[in-house]
């Protein structure tokens, strides 16, 4: 079963579903919308443990350890178990189907991958690759209205992704094929034929223009610019730049992220120390490219109005009062 799951290896807001659409195109490539099937059970307590859980996660794993360590063939006992779970469900989901492979693009992935080659050594793996200051502007900007600083907070999204995927990249425990997503937007009939090459599949020119085909299916989209488009544009390589040159704030903690990074992961992440910052430089002057409106920025801008400083508002209260009472009704 590993030999029919391709694995796309991306940060969030990285052209990840543009390389899903493009690649879902193909006529023997099924996907589906981030199942998140592989993160779960990375932290059952084996490899990586859960912060917090609804049980004492903290002696289920020591338990589980105790119990592998009694299987005759130990942790390769344990791998085979997880391995039927996932033969199981991404095979019963292809099953019906006429493709013959399965693509599975869940940017989370990303932070589990050792334990992910280890259980699948032999699936596809493409990984894609971004200017690290373009994905985390699109994450800002996707996802809190352009606050760089909130988004930060919330999710240190660089320093958690590049090392984990430079390390990927650096070690290649399994075979993959890396993808820059310039030169995907750039070239995407030939990246898109030497990724068909590399999974063994025939190149179909024409998934370049993914929106032709008549089904694109729900939850594949990007809510910013995937959908109102139907193949790739180069309109957002440096689109970020003009928003850092016209911005000291968010200059400055761009430039506090990428410290934290260390020299040989951004040289093989492909956006070395030394040229990381000329995109800025030659954006000096250039307007900012205007927020996207559409229902689902605006959903987005509506939840971040509720939730901050929710604990201190009016409506914070009320919403702690409904919970009580739901959680009383749905008690067992």
């Amino acid at each position: 079963m590993d030999e029919k799951l391709i694995f796309v290896i991306s940060p969030p807001r990285s052209g990840s579903t543009l390389l899903q659409h493009m690649l879902g195109a193909h006529t023997e490539i099924f996907t589906y919308p981030e199942p998140h099937l592989i993160t779960p059970i990375a932290h059952l307590g084996y490899y990586a443990n859960v912060d917090k859980a609804p049980y004492d996660h903290i002696n289920a794993a020591e338990a589980l350890h105790t119990f592998v360590e009694g299987l005759p063939r130990g942790e390769e006992d344990y791998l085979d178990a997880l391995r039927a779970y996932v033969h199981t469900l991404y095979g019963r989901m292809l099953e019906p189907r006429k493709e013959s492979r399965f693509l599975d693009k869940t940017p989370a992935y990303a932070l589990v991958l050792p334990f992910l080659s280890r259980l699948l050594p032999h699936a596809k793996y493409v990984v894609l690759t971004r200017h690290p200051l373009a994905i985390f502007s699109s994450y800002a900007n996707s996802f809190f209205n352009g606050d760089w600083k909130t988004a930060h907070e919330f999710n240190p999204i660089l320093e958690r992704y590049v090392p984990a995927m430079a390390q990927f990249l650096r070690e290649r425990p399994v075979p993959l094929k890396h993808v820059a997503y310039e030169d995907l937007v750039a070239n995407p009939e030939a990246e898109l034929e030497r990724i068909f090459a590399y999974l063994g599949l025939e190149h179909q020119p024409e998934a370049v223009r993914y929106g032709d085909r008549a089904e694109i299916r729900e939850g594949m989209g990007d809510p910013i610019n995937v959908k109102r488009l139907d193949r790739p544009v180069t309109d957002s390589v440096e689109k970020w730049a003009a928003e850092l040159a016209s911005d000291p704030q968010k200059l400055r903690l761009a430039q506090e992220m990428i410290a934290r990074i260390s020299d040989d992961d951004l040289e093989i992440w492909g956006h070395p120390r030394d040229t990381i910052f000329e995109p800025v430089t030659r954006a000096g002057g250039k307007p900012v490219p205007k927020p996207v409106l559409n229902s689902y920025t605006f959903k987005r801008r509506v939840m971040l109005l509720l939730k901050r400083d929710i604990h201190k508002r009016w409506h914070g209260r009320v919403i702690k009062r409904i919970k009580y009472y739901c959680d009383v009704l749905l008690r067992e």
